[in-house]
């Protein structure tokens, strides 16, 4: 496990660089693994640290966008 001033603050956007550089929002650390929740809403997922960047701006904007995209249409509260 990770230092723990290495683990982010819950709530950062960072990047699942395993899972095709999906972007998640940080929930917490479960056991070795850090869980993250899709943007926009979803089911968590966990990774490991090593597999984990932090969002670029570009990316923090359409992660961001697509949420709230979603929520005009209804699909997120």
């Amino acid at each position: 496990m990770p230092p723990a001033s290495a683990v982010p603050a819950r709530g950062v956007l960072l990047v699942d660089t395993s899972r095709g550089d999906r972007v998640g929002e940080f929930r917490g650390v479960a056991g070795p693994y850090w869980s993250l929740r899709p943007v926009g809403g979803g089911r968590e997922w966990e990774v490991e640290p090593r597999f984990v960047r932090p969002a670029l701006l570009m990316e923090q904007l359409r992660a961001r966008t697509a949420r709230l995209n979603a929520r005009s249409r209804g699909e997120v509260l």
